[in-house]
């Protein structure tokens, strides 16, 4: 097979960090590694146009949602579709169900094998939201009758998340795990010095790295931790993560005398695992998560995880971890179970579990959506398309193929 231009389109990516964002740039290295050439579309302030480790990267300026702590989306359908015709790609790749469900039809009109990549599922984040189970599921239901229709392939990254569409008789789905970078991620980032800095050696450190949002569900970590107290046991919680939900967490971590320190969003990905392995335990509330990178890093790291019952986590913990309804009481449950484990046990199923998610399994997986095959190292097509901002229009030029 020849390399092929895999173009990737994405929204509501998180400014520096999350879980959209490590899968983007991790699957884009792999591509890029098994002869491909990666090119990454997304939102930001304005046009810039870059070569990176996960291949081209393009933004187009996209105006801010408010109220989501960063997010922005490409809103120009029109600038976004000259971008594409100009790029001319073999294959396009969309981790975008709702926003950027047209492009399905330009890949149809282009001619072009198009994949819808399903990072959530749409009913579960309508029920974070307050939508009512039945009208969550009708609504549900109908984006993903049209999701199914307009692309060559729908990619769900667990069993959990690929139900919302068998449901609807959908056959054109495929199963492709995500993964987790086990050599960076490893039980040997536990620091104690680390760890004295949040909580004393006769204090249980739990940890929830996750973006501070309604449909992440933070306040649940709070919830477990107030139940925890509240039994005699002595806690301290270090949330790892920005949101638009920070300012009411703090407010009422102060006004309840709650042990809780909030670091905001960690830039340093070594500190990041430390943090993970040197906790007792960590926390993934997110009822509508479908994978759970976050959790999983723990895990490689060595730290088991308690999850929401609700999620596709119990699928990817197995029984490494422990599972909680969606409340304070459940979780802080779960979380007492897991410390009545022996502590190398706990960290040693922990690590057996993430190992195995590599990434080399999921680019692989991911390629053969696309019914694409290693070409070995990439050979010489560069980058001819050049991008220029005027009167915030992008001119490209159409490189030779």
């Amino acid at each position: 097979m020849r390399s092929l231009r895999i173009v990737r389109l994405a929204n509501f990516v998180a400014p520096a960090s999350g879980g959209l964002r490590t899968a983007l740039r991790e699957l884009g290295k792999g591509y890029r590694t098994a002869g491909h050439e990666p090119v990454l579309i997304v939102p930001g302030e304005r046009v810039t146009d870059a070569e990176t480790e996960q291949g081209r990267v393009i933004t187009l300026p996209g105006p801010l949602l408010p109220g989501t702590g960063g997010y922005r989306v490409l809103a120009d359908r029109r600038r976004v579709a000259r971008l594409l015709e100009a790029l001319a790609p073999d294959r396009l790749e969309v981790s975008d169900r709702t926003t950027l469900r047209w492009t399905g039809r330009w890949a149809r009109r282009a001619r072009v094998p198009a994949v819808m990549v399903s990072h959530e599922t749409a009913d579960g984040v309508l029920r974070t939201w307050g939508v009512p189970e039945g009208a969550a599921r009708r609504a549900a239901d109908a984006l993903n009758i049209r999701t199914a229709h307009t692309y060559a392939r729908v990619v769900c990254t667990t069993e959990f998340a690929e139900r919302e569409f068998v449901r609807i008789g959908a056959r054109n789905v495929v199963r492709a795990p995500l993964g987790v970078d086990l050599s960076e991620r490893h039980p040997a980032l536990r620091d104690a010095r680390l760890r004295g800095v949040y909580a004393r050696v006769d204090e249980t450190l739990l940890v929830a790295c996750t973006r501070l949002s309604v449909e992440k569900r933070p306040g649940t970590a709070l919830d477990a931790l107030e139940a925890l107290v509240r039994r005699g046991r002595r806690t301290v919680l270090v949330v790892a993560g920005d949101g638009p939900l920070r300012p009411r967490l703090e407010q009422r971590a102060r006004e309840s005398g709650l042990p809780v320190v909030f670091l905001g969003h960690v830039t340093d990905r070594g500190l990041l695992g430390a943090l993970q392995a040197s906790a007792d335990v960590c926390l993934a509330p997110g009822p509508a998560e479908t994978f759970g990178l976050a959790a999983l890093e723990a895990m490689a790291c060595g730290t088991p995880v308690v999850v929401s019952a609700s999620s596709a986590l119990p699928e990817v913990i197995g029984a490494a971890g422990a599972v909680a309804a969606d409340h304070g009481e459940a979780f802080a449950d779960a979380v007492e179970m897991l410390l009545e484990r022996p502590f190398d046990e706990r960290r040693g199923a922990a690590r057996a579990r993430a190992e195995c998610f590599g990434w080399g399994a999921a680019v692989e997986a991911f390629l053969a959506a696309h019914d694409a095959t290693p070409v070995g190292v990439r050979g010489g097509r560069e980058a001819a398309v050049h991008l220029t901002a005027v009167r915030d229009e992008t001119s490209a030029v159409r490189r030779p193929r």
